[in-house]
């Protein structure tokens, strides 16, 4: 128990009262001291994932790192527990931890490695709902747009149309804070803020792609801040401190000499101490208060006293501001004066006479108020939206004017004018303004300085949303109805003397908005350049982007200095854009996008009703959550559908980087949940019916051997896996480990673990299946019957050939070969045995020629047809050709035979050589017979071999005896066992035949042609391509004169032939035989694919069958035998 927690016994001893105890406790907790390590073990560490290294969310519950080498268990009362103690903590121990439970404190300590057991001791977080969400929400929210483009806005899309702007943009970030404060209160939010939350809600790959675009977006906002703080400096408070001096260039490169100097200085600011960028953040948020105060008064101010800034117009036009009167000419003392304004359009010619510009000519010179105030009416001529091309002067649209046929005038006097300079149109607007709304993760980024994050949060942030809102929405009214209309299309303020637009209606001066905007955009660009580096950090630091990792690192402090470099380098980007209305769009797609997952995560949790999910804000729903994604993705579109590609190309990208080479987290996300859900709907779909022969591809089920050592024996059989399959349908890779599952529960972890990586390295996609059983046997009929689930169960079982079935040793490997062949005939099963697996090509190698040789003896339902077009489609077979043949009996017509097969191909629509070989009935020869002779005795060997030790030497002494006598033993008799020195009964060429084939296991394995167990299909000494009607009648006469004396002749040769089991010799002669075949036409191709026999109905032969298929594939290099699983599986039809 820990010593800060008292136990009060069941039955207290006499005198001891609950002071006593207390006394008792305080004692103990003096002696300890407030900062001893004991009192201070149960606060939770960070618990490493497995073999990644990553650190994880601290957890107080069960099977915590901190519970190992406590005496949890005291006294008698909780005996019946004992055993649980280990793994399962006290609920009072569990209670004592709860409370004690201190979440880290923001920033990048949460995300430190701790090398000693100590932690420092975190001062309790004491901020509340509006000192630590309200006012920063606040000032991220209000800044550079409101006080340098709002005006603008106003005046180019009228009051309506920007009315919609700003309604359409803080209604997705209400409904993206209403999502987030959903996520945000079901749990701690520690560094991150989005990322972590769209990362643990969605998934690594989600959250790594949206929390790297929501660092590019940061960092962009960081570059627009910049801008926006040159902007103001060199247009209204220092307009002499230009180095270039001409027209847009010169600005733009104004811009990026200025925006690279402050850049610099501000992440040397930010590298020296984040420290002093927090002091500094409530001057810049008073700074932002202060400057909407001014606004306010303002415009109460125009009710009674409007300021006076004075428009000229010439005609319609808007003139440029300067120290000339805006007046033609003057009359002093009865004498005409020309002004400097007729200079200007007269060519410097003061005289009243001067050639002058037409328009000048035909239009009056008026002044008009600038600010007439907010009872002017003046809101009514701006309603309506004003868009126009770059370079187009800015009129008053209810002025009279009198037109020229030309501007050849115009443009040369072009000094003179207030011009628009970028073309305008709404969806423009949208992409400019939206960056003005952002800043609402503000809060839930410092939700561990909370006092009460999970009430905190979702107060503080839609407040201060619907502050923000209010302030946005009632100064476009504002706006539009106190300033005069040309006025807010000056986006510089030319026509005002160059003053900021929005701080001519400030009162008591245009200074305070001026000072007010500067120090604010400089905050916000500080707070960007000291957040972005530590989201950067954060996202490394989680090990999901490999190629991040150095960013993790940083100074001693934790400071992100790696991170804070590569942050000034994009940032940099951003100036030398060099344009605020270019940068705003660029962040705006990311945020955007960042918000719209947000939404998606909240969506997805809800629907999916996680028993994790138990927000603690509940006015959500997920339609609210569907409407904000759905609103954000429009916005995307809205603003720049070529930059909401180009970010979407740019997430995509980082997602499938992050699916390809990321660590691999379990978070608990909602995708895995979604994908379960789909699973099990699509599962449900799948399991009405079989699959339609269209449909039908092979779901494998790959069965395994492994060694001691819980490694594979044949990895190549998962190379061949991963060719034939393509990545596609269903693979399960499953192995058998004899034993308890007790005993054996560690081996079976690691050949999982064996077999996964082995399915990595050769990309096999699947499932790993461990199945520990009493017998290997036993083991294999589980899998064939219970691997998979639903509709999702293999069809197909893939197996190496049992290389090792001849040896003494290994007696029983035989045995479960040919019970699975049964079992997989039983359940309606194909079955692929792969010989000779180890000569296989692995998936980096490439066939540059070859054949893929199909033998079709016996229709299988087409799967002889369909697996060479499967594994011509990966690389390693793709340019291997396909041939096919096929055998004709004696009464077929092997060139209709040819053309049908060939028409059936084409039905298919597989490319493939077709050749038919004719097999006519011959003799049966000595060699087939010393074959069956050679595998009878072997199979009474093996017999022999369970025998009891007593048994099998007198056996082996009777057998011997009556062997050398060479008596004759009936053909049906039961089976006598052979001694083992039955070399003696063979002439030096048979014991040569079987050494190589009993006691060779070094021999290549070869693939078997599959023939019915009651067939006899003989095989020619010659291939035949025609049969003749004289040649049929005289191979018949032959036969049947011939047949009699040449089994006549074989009995003479050999007493013991007469005795075989002529089954077994019929059954020899058609292995021997077609072997032969397939080694004349198919020994040199790469693979080689064979119809398989299936095993005799009576179990005595097994042996005997092995030797058949071994005698089949004799020779060949690679042979794949394949028995159908009794349904068709390709078809003609479309």
């Amino acid at each position: 128990m820990p010593t800060n927690f008292t136990v009060v016994p069941v039955e207290a001893p006499e005198g001891n009262t609950d002071g006593g105890e207390g006394e008792a406790e305080a004692e103990r907790g003096e002696e300890e001291g407030p900062g001893c390590e004991r009192c201070n073990r149960w606060q939770p560490r960070r618990e490493s994932g497995v073999g990644d290294g990553i650190p994880r969310e601290s957890s107080p519950f069960i099977n915590n790192a901190s519970m190992e080498g406590e005496n949890i268990y005291e006294g008698k009362n909780m005996a019946l527990f004992e055993e649980e103690m280990d793994s399962n903590p006290m609920v009072s121990s569990l209670l004592n931890k709860l409370a004690n439970y201190t979440n880290v404190t923001q920033g990048v300590v949460e995300h430190e490695e701790d090398d000693d057991s100590k932690r420092k001791e975190i001062k309790a977080p004491r901020m509340g709902t509006f000192i630590g969400v309200y006012l920063p929400c606040l000032q991220n929210i209000l800044g550079v747009i409101l006080f340098l483009r709002l005006t603008w806005i106003v005046g180019t899309a009228g009051v309506l149309e920007s009315f919609i702007i700003v309604f359409i943009c803080c209604s997705g970030t209400m409904l993206t804070a209403i999502s987030m404060s959903a996520i945000a209160t079901n749990g701690v939010v520690p560094a991150g803020g989005s990322y972590y939350m769209i990362s643990r809600s969605l998934g690594p790959e989600f959250g790594g792609a949206v929390g790297l675009c929501f660092y590019l977006g940061t960092t962009f906002a960081g570059a627009m801040y910049i801008l926006g703080t040159i902007e103001i400096l060199l247009k209204y408070i220092a307009t002499n401190a230009a180095i270039f001096t001409g027209g847009e260039e010169a600005t733009l490169n104004n811009m990026r000499v200025y925006g690279t100097c402050i850049l610099a200085l501000m992440a040397i600011v930010v590298f020296v101490g984040v420290k002093y960028v927090n002091k500094l953040a409530l001057v810049f948020l008073a700074c932002v208060i202060l400057s909407i105060i001014a606004i306010y008064a303002g415009v109460i101010k125009t009710a009674f006293d409007p300021p006076d800034f004075r428009i000229c117009l010439l005609g319609n036009r808007t003139l440029l501001s300067g120290d000339h009167i805006c007046a033609k000419y003057v009359i002093e003392n009865n004498v005409t004066e020309t002004t400097l304004l007729w200079k200007k359009f007269c060519s410097d010619d003061p005289s009243l006479n001067a050639t002058c510009d037409e328009y000048f000519r035909l239009n009056n010179v008026t002044e008009i108020q600038g600010i007439p105030g907010v009872a002017s009416g003046v809101l009514f001529d701006n309603l309506w939206s004003v868009y126009r091309e770059k370079g187009v002067i800015i009129e008053k649209q209810d002025m009279p004017s009198v037109p020229v046929p030309s501007l050849e005038e115009v443009k040369e006097k072009s000094d003179a004018y207030v011009y628009t300079d970028i073309m305008t149109y709404f969806t423009m607007l949208v992409g400019i303004y939206f960056p003005s709304v952002t800043g609402i993760m503000a809060g839930s980024n410092r939700s561990g300085d909370l006092r009460d994050a999970q009430k905190s949060i979702p107060t503080g942030t839609i407040l201060a949303i619907s502050t923000t809102s209010f302030i946005y929405l009632s100064c476009i009214i504002l706006f539009g109805a106190c300033i005069e209309g040309v006025v807010l299309r000056d986006k510089f303020g030319e026509a005002v003397n160059g003053n900021l637009v929005i701080g001519t209606l400030a009162w008591p001066s245009p200074w305070v908005i001026v000072i007010g905007s500067f120090f604010s955009t400089c905050g916000a660009g500080l707070q960007s350049l000291t957040g972005a580096p530590r989201l950067l950090q954060a996202i490394a630091r989680d090990g999901i982007v490999p190629f991040l990792h150095v960013f993790g690192h940083g100074k001693a402090n934790g400071e992100p200095t790696w991170a804070l470099l590569l942050t000034a380098l994009i940032c940099e980007i951003g100036i030398l854009i060099a344009s605020l209305d270019s940068v705003a769009p660029i962040l705006s797609m990311f945020f955007l996008m960042c918000y719209l997952f947000v939404n998606l995560a909240c969506a997805v949790q809800t629907l999916l009703r996680t028993p994790n999910w138990r927000p603690r804000f509940k006015y959500y729903h997920w339609t609210l959550s569907f409407l904000g994604m759905s609103l954000c993705l429009a916005l995307m579109f809205i603003c720049s559908w070529y930059y909401a590609l180009v970010a979407m190309l740019i997430a995509g990208c980082i997602y499938k980087y992050i699916e390809y080479r990321g660590a691999e987290k379990e978070w608990g996300d909602g995708i895995r949940g979604l994908s379960l859900n789909a699973a099990r709907y699509a599962l449900l779909r799948v399991e009405h019916g079989p699959p339609h022969t269209k449909n039908w591809r092979p779901q494998v089920l790959v069965l395994l051997n492994l060694d001691s050592e819980q490694l594979v024996k044949h990895p190549r059989l998962l190379s061949f896996t991963s060719q034939l399959k393509a990545g596609k349908g269903l693979t399960i890779v499953g192995s058998v480990l004899p034993g308890i599952y007790l005993d054996k529960y560690t081996e079976a972890q690691m050949a999982e673990e064996n077999i996964r990586s082995l399915m990595g390295v050769e990309k096999t996609k699947g499932f790993c299946q461990i199945v520990v059983s009493s017998s290997l046997r036993d083991g294999i009929s589980h899998l064939i019957q219970s691997a998979g689930l639903g509709g999702m169960k293999h069809n197909t079982v893939l197996m190496a050939w049992p290389q090792s079935w001849k040896q003494t040793d290994n007696h029983f490997s035989w045995k479960n070969f040919v019970d699975t062949v049964r079992e997989t005939t039983a359940a309606h099963q194909a079955l692929l045995v792969a010989k000779n697996i180890d000569l296989f090509p692995m998936n980096q190698e490439r066939f540059t020629e070859g054949n893929i040789d199909v033998w079709w003896i016996v229709h299988d339902g087409g799967m002889l047809m369909l697996l060479p077009f499967l594994l011509r489609q990966h690389k390693v077979w793709r340019k291997c050709k396909m041939r096919i043949f096929t055998v004709a009996q004696m009464d077929d017509n092997s060139i209709q035979m040819k053309k049908d097969l060939q028409m059936f191909l084409y039905h298919l629509r597989l490319n493939a050589e077709v050749e038919v070989v004719e097999m006519f009935e011959n003799d049966i020869s000595a060699f087939t017979y010393e074959k069956t002779l050679v595998m009878e005795q072997r199979s009474q060997m093996l017999k022999q071999m369970q025998l009891s030790k007593n048994e099998r030497e007198r056996e082996i002494q009777s057998i011997s005896d009556e062997s050398r006598s060479s008596i004759k033993r009936k053909s049906r008799s039961s089976p006598q066992c052979i001694t083992q020195d039955v070399d003696s009964l063979l002439p030096n060429d048979i014991q040569e035949d079987e050494a190589q084939l009993i006691h060779d296991r070094n021999t290549a394995s070869h693939s078997t042609g599959m023939v019915k167990s009651h067939t006899a299909i003989t095989t020619p000494e010659k291939v035949q391509m025609t049969w003749t009607k004289e040649k049929l009648i005289s191979e018949k006469h032959k036969n049947k004169e011939t047949s009699m004396m040449n089994y006549k002749d074989i009995f003479n040769m050999k007493p013991e032939w007469g005795n075989l089991n002529q089954s077994n010799v019929r059954r020899m002669h058609t292995a021997v035989k077609l072997n032969g075949v397939v080694l004349n036409k198919s020994q040199n191709a790469q693979l080689v694919l064979l119809n398989m026999p299936g095993p005799p109905k009576n179990r005595q032969g097994d042996e005997n069958y092995m030797e058949f298929l071994e005698v089949l594939t004799e020779g060949l290099n690679r042979v794949l035998l394949v028995r159908g699983g009794g349904r068709e599986v390709i078809t003609i039809y479309s």
